[in-house]
């Protein structure tokens, strides 16, 4: 057995239970009897047991001394690391460049909200409310009630109104029937002016003839006299019917003054007929257009003065109003698509265009406009009103004036980084 051998031995199998309390410790002797054993050629001792070696005291024959330096990488591993390296940059410039010029293609605002021109539904006729159809938030079409007012009193005066036009007709009818009238005793005045006339006429050769003759001495002087005095009761007859004529054809413009003074009431009472019926027709409140019922104030037995506000009414035609900042508005144009989501409807993507851009900021058509001319103005981005129309409005959710939007505007497309070196240079 060898001496490491031997002491590997002891080591394990010796018993720690078999020295004695007293004297030296087993480790010692042991240690005493390998001394005793150990060669002359090997003067050096070893301590018993043998310690094991600590890892830094070993050396591996294959670890290479240390030289200060890193180890030099093999040339073809490191070009292949440069060249993944600028590839990964060029494609990282690249997506960055397509990113940032898509992006520039948009133009967004959280600053915007759906308007409509909403407005009160008032009563132009007053009476007491008789009946409410509608609800609140109700949607209704053009021509549809909203609510009706008591319209007694105003059947009546239709009534009336149509029986003062009916009298004015009456008298209307009565002038045109007198200018008839008198239109035939213009007739009779004229035919008994010829009759006269042609009588005169007989008479003036009767006195003509009788006078010859009592001249000649064929007749007597009494028959020259009496047709002479015939002639003259003629020619008064004459002169009769011709005033009688005149005063015919007079009477009929004063007729005719009279029928036009019954025209005139005749259309003064028609004119009250048809405001009869439109006060009438102010009873019944309907919806001028489609939209919704809002803030429904009108109940059955209310009394509603004329111009009482019954309700609030918004149609279904709606827009979006977007405040973007003046800085956006470079590339902006009507025409251009938008998509608008809503709020309260984030799931949902509406598409639209744009209409119109306001020609002002906000605040230049406020009651109080900004006053600039201070000597400590400081420069502040404006924000323009942006109105946007959309395409097709939802209908199975409600979209009222007020609720918040996000519109997001494809703008033209800008210039490409090679069209502005080229303009730089």
């Amino acid at each position: 057995m060898s001496e490491f051998a031997e002491d590997e031995y002891l080591e394990v199998n010796w018993p720690a239970t078999a020295l004695p309390e007293d004297g030296p410790s087993a480790v010692e002797r042991l240690e005493t009897a390998t001394r005793s054993r150990a060669p002359a050629s090997d003067p050096t001792p070893r301590p018993w047991p043998p310690k094991a070696p600590r890892e830094a005291e070993v050396e591996p024959e294959s670890q290479p001394e240390p030289t200060g330096e890193a180890p030099k990488a093999r040339p073809g591993r490191r070009t292949a690391v440069w060249v993944a390296g600028l590839a990964a940059a060029v494609v990282v410039a690249a997506a960055g460049y397509v990113y940032w010029d898509y992006a520039a293609h948009f133009e967004a605002t959280d600053d915007a909200f759906i308007a409509a021109r909403q407005f009160a539904v008032a009563a132009k006729a007053s009476g007491f409310v008789a009946e409410v159809p509608v609800a609140d938030n109700q949607h209704v079409a053009a021509g549809d009630v909203i609510a009706r007012i008591d319209d007694r009193d105003y059947r009546v005066a239709l009534a009336t109104a149509e029986a003062q036009a009916a009298a004015a007709q009456a008298n209307l009818d009565s002038a045109d029937a007198q200018l008839q009238v008198q239109q035939a005793q213009i007739e009779q005045s004229q035919a008994q002016v010829e009759s006269t006339e042609a009588a005169l006429a007989f008479a003036e050769q009767q006195a003509s003839r009788y006078d010859d003759l009592a001249q000649r001495g064929a007749g007597t002087v009494q028959n020259a006299q009496q047709y002479s005095s015939a002639l003259r009761q003629q020619q008064a007859a004459v002169k009769t019917a011709k005033a009688a004529l005149t005063t015919a054809q007079r009477q009929v413009a004063a007729l005719n003054a009279q029928r036009a003074n019954a025209e005139a009431t005749l259309t003064q009472a028609n004119a009250q007929v048809e405001q009869a019926k439109l006060n009438l027709s102010y009873t019944v409140v309907t919806a001028a257009q489609p939209g919704r019922v809002v803030n429904l104030s009108a109940a059955v037995g209310q009394f509603a003065a004329a111009g009482t506000s019954l309700s609030m009414f918004v149609p279904d035609e709606v827009w979006v109003v977007g405040n973007f900042k003046e800085t956006q508005l470079d590339a902006m144009r009507p025409g251009q698509n938008v998509t608008v989501v809503v709020d309260a409807y984030p799931e949902r993507a509406l598409r639209g265009r744009v209409a119109s851009v306001q020609p002002g900021s906000g605040t230049a058509f406020s009651l109080l406009p900004a006053e600039n001319a201070t000597g400590n103005y400081v420069k502040v981005v404006q924000r323009v009103p942006v109105k946007i129309v959309l395409d097709d409005p939802p209908t199975d959710v409600a979209l009222g004036p007020g609720m918040s939007v996000a519109p997001t505007v494809r703008v033209d497309p800008t210039p490409s980084l090679y069209e502005r070196l080229r303009s730089w240079l």
